[in-house]
């Protein structure tokens, strides 16, 4: 019998490539959202009514839920600090809830701003303290806490902290890296002057290794029955090639054959509104030591075959 998997926040940057992995997998995948969803390829569940969640677990009977659904902007999340505790927080606990009761695995993936980031620290291993500088890595911590509570000593809580993604966006807006795109050509305006950040470290990881690691983790556990009540429960998974902001606008220039004349690099901004860590590189050791290939795509090549369409 084909293994099912529930995706919430399906119709995002990560959830959609998610469901495409589970189903290359073999699994049968199923997507859900909310403001953007599309039934019946994507179903409609309001993860702020448990009796929605609960339902929709019935009907579905996964043997596993992704849960990606998330605030994940943190300006956004600093926008709405209400909105964002109901969905990092209130949501994924209902669903834990929901899914333990059922003995369903449900993999959280969390961020790697639960750490602070300070220079000198990273990169942080699965055991190391979390301490997040803004609202958007307090309420993803909360929300891990939430869910490990939950399923304390069952082995159906897991989560995957990531660092920022890219990969294939319906909109640039939907990612902090494809972003930059816009942000090179806005730098080719007549007197264009745009500010980049040449300070903080970034790791950017694309969205089909996540999806795949996902897959990996989520059969990994499923396998291992009860005793998965000793594997870890906090897992890491990043590219290890690093850029500063800036460093990623120079590539996306240099493949597009654009100068970046009206760009320029800037220090370590003392008066951000929403406070950004330095380097909050994640170790991938614990994934490694469960066997799980930890192999990432090139971020140079990836951006050429993306881009080579638009090269001038």
């Amino acid at each position: 019998m084909s293994k099912k998997a529930l995706v919430t926040g399906a119709t995002g940057l990560l959830g959609r490539q998610v469901v495409r992995a589970f189903d290359r997998a073999g699994w049968t995948a199923v997507g859900s959202g909310f403001s953007r969803a599309n039934p019946p390829s994507i179903l409609k569940i309001d993860l702020e009514d448990q009796s929605a969640i609960e339902s929709a677990l019935d009907e579905i009977k996964p043997q596993a839920i992704i849960h990606c659904a998330a605030n994940r902007f943190p300006d956004k999340c600093d926008a709405d600090p209400d909105g964002t505790r109901a969905l990092n927080i209130a949501a994924a606990r209902r669903v834990a809830q929901a899914a333990r009761s059922r003995s369903i695995l449900v993999i959280y993936v969390s961020t790697d701003y639960v750490f602070s980031g300070k220079p000198g620290e990273a990169p942080y291993e699965v055991h190391s303290v979390p301490h997040p500088t803004n609202l958007y890595g307090q309420t993803k911590l909360a929300g891990e806490k939430a869910v490990l509570e939950v399923c304390q000593n069952t082995g159906l809580g897991v989560v995957l902290r990531v660092p920022v993604l890219y990969g294939h966006a319906e909109t640039n807006a939907e990612s902090a890296v494809n972003v930059l795109v816009d942000a090179v050509w806005k730098s080719q305006g007549k007197d264009a002057h745009v500010s980049m950040d040449d300070w903080s470290l970034r790791y950017p990881t694309n969205t089909e290794d996540v999806a795949r690691v996902l897959v990996d983790v989520a059969a990994k556990y499923l396998v291992a029955g009860d005793a998965r009540a000793a594997m870890p429960k906090v897992l890491h998974f990043s590219s290890e090639q690093r850029f500063t902001k800036f460093q990623m606008c120079q590539l996306f220039a240099e493949i597009l054959g654009l100068p970046l004349d009206g760009m320029t690099g800037t220090g370590e901004d003392t008066k951000a509104t929403v406070p950004r860590p330095y380097d909050t590189h994640l170790s991938t050791k614990a994934l490694k030591e469960l066997g799980v290939d930890v192999w990432s795509q090139d971020f140079a090549d990836w951006w050429r075959r993306e881009l080579k369409a638009f090269k001038r």
